[in-house]
């Protein structure tokens, strides 16, 4: 019986391509899911054992619950059994939410917000002076102290610096009984329908009494007490002490208050510290920490113009409109005309001009044609462009305003997203934005050593919240992410490291019986961390965990306690276990999998290194993020890997800096790169291509023939066949997104959505085209044989012979067959593909396109999800693009890709600060000669292993 318990049973599984398969995965053991890509893994991993056991989850609800949370689709499985509540960590859910960042999602900073709120200690931010507070009786003492014999007022602060003219605010004060008010430094009478200028800025105080201080008079101390106790109530905590001989003022609070200017802050509760709330967030940027500033090179490109001749880029030349009108005004007053060059136009005009003007214009009547002159407001040209911004546009209207406009850091917190005020508290003597600055490594050695920096009642109120923060940093550390600080925004991280935090997270809650399934966790991690990884993963399991890994990665199968391995290919050829067992067991088998491990199988590496073509693509002084102000130089016409550990800098060099650079240059692409002095040799390359993971599309209307193009050639060969042309049918009548020829019952979707109020919604193929798309009439068009519908469901390895006589169609899927995908269909929703699956789509894409011998392809890690097999096509088809002359720059981690490259820079040596500096740059053998940084030992390493095997 406790045999059956220990084991998760999966019986009869028919998930996508899986072949009614039965799997036995121990329980409490660390078990790797391996195969090609496209073999079946995550159907089987993801879509079968996790969707049950979310469905079982799901089904304890209430039926009202589970009404609100739309049901779970059974998955295709006879039976599985000994399944435990189930976790999964994939890699495609990060968040794309700008307000996300490191810190929040690992609930590190709700730890830090609630440290500074309750043990922070708070300066002001006018004189840096430490804030302080008393009870009343402390103030009544104080004034005995500092005012005895004097004549003093007591005055409750009503507003501070704002505008208005506060008629209301008087008569409100007249009829609570009170005679004076202190307006601007002057005592007056409260009189009644008094007001003042509303554009001016105003201090008010009322004054609640006037008297004498005595030292011992008893009805003299209990006058002061009211009096005070009322200043408080009125000044909403603040008072201030008029001393009419010398003219002073003094400040006191019950809350914190700044001794010297008298500004105060509201209690601090841990909200204060948040960005994402209106209490702490900054008022300029809301608490993004940048903003979008209109960018006035944009606007005036050229100054030698006039603004007749379309000088300002967003007006264009000269026309009779009214905003022309108001700038010949403004003008006038300063002696030009709309013919002056902008270069002569002094500053302060330009500046009306763009920002408008405080005074109504006067635009004279011969110009309107009217019997009067004609006053109007003027709001300038930036203000017009930030409106065309706005929600309420127009997509057109937005697009552009978006040309003149640049996103800049927020001038008013500098980037740390919080107000004035939260900025303000210190505990040993660095504020929240510095603290989530730091690296996590940094930040782990500030908090140990804190505690003796702290007064005695910070110490006692700190100590629980520090242990815990302390206890979460240290799990990121032994993920590898030591290099990533709090404030690092979610959006920027790549799936591994948001997998890997989200992994830290989960040892954190130390729960026990949980089953773990991960979608490799080691993308974008370096050998060095890959260690760490792998015991982090044992101590779930040690915990009482069972953790499922989907993995390409050697030393994770060699680690773990159970493989499974998917095969024998991919697609309609996969869908079956090959092996199951323990990696000893493995190594002696005969799998496509066990033949790379032990070395039956291998990539080979090149005989020799090409040199390219001698010219070079030079960069010089970037330093954006941690780089260290380098140069670097790209020889074109080679395979060139940029490697270092995680956070050393390479995707900021090539993806931030070098990529934006060259798209800015060839295609006008609005975003900016990051920081660097020249670049070089931009001549000797005439495109970029930059293949990333991304998803082809978000709707399951895309797929590889939209995406690719082929199948507009598909359409075009549909409608130039006689039965349509006898029709008169167009290239729209054969899509399946605009009516016309598709099925109209299902809106060319091919299956219906019926809501099933308590269970989860049902499709069904549609019962008018039965899953075609499309109507009768246009499936009556036929090419060999075969409908559009028909075409769509083909494989590419089917599609090449049936297409083998159509060139145009021919070398656009051959390409995707070359690349590895001969097992998906042609109209295979792109929601389907896996992140490997899509970049190597983008790829075959832009591979069918004619390459010129001088374009620069850039990929970044495009080994993600790929198979030891799959990897050696792929280096083919890179292989074959730089045979043609071209660079391709590749970001990577993987050996078997690095010791194929012909140049490699290598990066680091440590990732975050310790990084950003070019170590090693040469052939890998030059690399592994170096013994510089963490690469050159591995790369050695794997170099004389392959030396050994051949």
């Amino acid at each position: 019986m406790s045999d059956v318990k220990e084991m998760i049973d999966v019986l009869g599984a028919r998930v996508h391509n899986l072949k009614d398969i039965d799997v036995q995965i121990p329980r409490n053991s660390l078990t790797v899911i391996t195969g090609l890509s496209g073999s079946g893994k995550s159907s089987l991993a993801f879509d079968t054992i996790f969707a049950e056991g979310q469905r079982r989850y799901i089904e304890t609800f209430s039926a009202y619950a589970r009404n609100f949370l739309g049901g779970m689709e059974r998955p295709d499985v006879d039976k599985i059994t000994g399944l435990s509540p189930v976790i999964s960590i994939e890699q495609k859910t990060t968040n794309k939410n700008p307000r996300s960042t490191v810190g929040t999602t690992t609930e590190i900073y709700d730890y830090l917000r609630l440290l500074y709120a309750r043990a922070g200690i708070a300066y002001s931010y006018i004189s840096g002076e430490k804030m302080i507070k008393y009870t009343e009786e402390q103030v009544v003492d104080l004034i005995h102290h500092d005012y005895a014999g004097k004549r003093i007022f007591i005055l409750a602060p009503l507003v501070k610096t704002r505008k208005g003219h506060y008629k209301e605010l008087f008569e409100h004060v007249r009829k609570k009984g009170y005679l004076y008010v202190r307006v601007d430094g002057v005592i007056q009478e409260v009189v009644h329908g008094m007001k003042l200028d509303r554009y001016k800025n105003h201090d008010i105080e009322v004054v609640i009494d006037k008297m004498v201080v005595e030292e011992n008079s008893t009805d003299d101390n209990k006058r002061l007490k009211q009096s005070i106790a009322t200043a408080m109530q009125q000044g909403d905590g603040l008072i201030m002490i008029y001393d009419a001989e010398n003219d002073e003022i003094k400040h006191y609070s019950k809350r914190l208050m700044d001794p010297i200017s008298g500004t105060s802050y509201k209690e601090p509760a841990p909200h204060n510290f948040s960005f994402n709330s209106p209490q702490g967030a900054c008022p300029r940027c809301k608490g993004l920490g940048y903003v979008n500033l209109i960018d006035i090179d944009k606007v005036i490109p050229d100054k030698s113009l006039s603004i007749y001749e379309g000088g300002i880029a967003p007006l264009g030349k000269y026309k009779n409109a009214m905003i022309f009108w108001q700038i010949e005004a403004i003008l006038e007053k300063y002696d030009f005309t709309l013919k002056t060059p902008i270069k002569k136009i002094t500053d302060d005009a330009i500046d009306e001009i763009l920002h408008g003007s405080d005074d109504r214009i006067k635009i004279k009547s011969s110009l309107i044609h009217t019997s009067s002159d004609y006053f109007t407001e003027y709001e300038g040209i930036v203000k017009y462009i930030q409106i065309m911004q706005e929600k309420d546009a127009s997509a057109t209207a937005q697009k552009w305003a978006d040309q003149f406009a640049k996103t800049d850091v927020c001038p008013e917190c500098k980037g740390a997203r919080l107000n004035k005020e939260a900025l303000s508290y210190k505990i040993y003597d660095k504020n929240i934005f510095e603290l989530s600055c730091m690296d996590i490594s940094e930040l782990y050695s500030w908090l140990a050593d804190v505690d003796v920096h702290l007064e005695n009642k910070q110490r006692i109120i700190a100590t629980e919240i520090l242990k815990e923060i302390r206890s979460r940093l240290t799990f990121l550390l032994d993920v590898g992410l030591d290099y990533l600080s709090l404030n690092r925004s979610s959006v920027s991280l790549s799936g591994g490291e948001s997998q890997r935090i989200r992994l830290a997270t989960q040892i954190g809650s130390q729960l026990v019986n949980v089953l773990y399934i991960l979608d490799e966790p080691s993308i974008g991690l370096h050998q060095r961390d890959n260690i760490r990884l792998i015991n982090s993963l044992k101590k779930l399991r040690d915990g009482g965990n069972s953790v499922i890994v989907v993995e390409h990665d050697k030393d994770m199968m060699l680690a773990a306690d159970y493989i499974v391995d998917m095969g024998p290919k991919a697609g309609r050829l996969g869908g079956e276990v090959v092996f199951q067992g323990t990696p000893e067991q493995m190594l002696k088998e005969d799998t496509l999998t066990s033949k790379y491990l032990n070395g039956k199988m291998q990539i080979a590496v090149p005989e020799k290194r090409r040199v390219g073509n001698g010219e070079l693509l030079t960069l010089k002084g970037v330093r954006g993020n941690n780089l260290k102000n380098v140069d670097v130089s790209f020889p074109l016409g080679e395979l060139i890997c940029v490697t270092g550990v995680s956070g050393s800098g390479k995707s900021t060099l090539v993806n931030d800096t070098l990529q934006p650079i060259l798209s800015q240059h060839f295609y006008r692409s609005l975003q900016d790169p990051l920081p660097y002095e020249s670049i070089e040799g931009i001549e000797f390359i005439d495109k970029v291509v930059n293949v990333d993971q991304s998803p082809l599309g978000r709707t399951p209307r895309s797929n590889p023939a939209t995406y690719t193009g082929v199948f507009s050639d598909i359409r075009n060969l549909f409608v130039a066949l006689p039965e349509a042309k006898i029709r008169g049918y167009k290239a729209g009548r054969f899509s399946f997104n605009i009516s016309g020829g598709r099925c109209e019952a299902c809106s060319g979707n091919g299956y219906k959505t019926i809501e099933m109020n308590f269970l989860p919604d049902v499709l069904v193929p549609c019962e008018v085209c039965h899953g075609k798309r499309y109507n009768r009439e246009t499936l009556e068009v036929r090419y060999k044989g075969k409908s559009i519908a028909d075409v769509l469901d083909m494989t590419i390895n089917i599609a090449v012979e049936f297409f083998e006589n159509v060139p145009q169609i021919l070398n656009k899927i051959k390409v995707l067959q070359e690349v590895g995908l001969g097992y998906i269909k042609l109209g295979q929703p792109s929601t389907t593909l896996s992140g490997g699956e899509s970049q190597r789509v983008k790829l075959a894409t832009e591979l069918s396109k004619r390459d010129t011998g001088k374009t620069v392809y850039i990929l970044d890690e495009p080994t993600t999800g790929l198979h030891f097999e799959d990897i050696r096509v792929l280096m083919n088809v890179l292989n074959k693009l730089v045979d043609k002359g071209n660079t391709v720059i590749v970001i990577e981690h993987n050996l078997d890709v690095i010791k194929m490259a012909d140049h490699v820079i290598d990066m680091g040596p440590e990732g975050g600060r310790g990084g950003g500096k070019i170590l090693v740059i040469g052939t890998p053998e030059e690399v592994a000669k170096s013994g510089k940084g963490y690469t050159s030992k591995f790369i050695k390493e794997e170099l004389e292993y392959y030396n050994n095997i051949k």
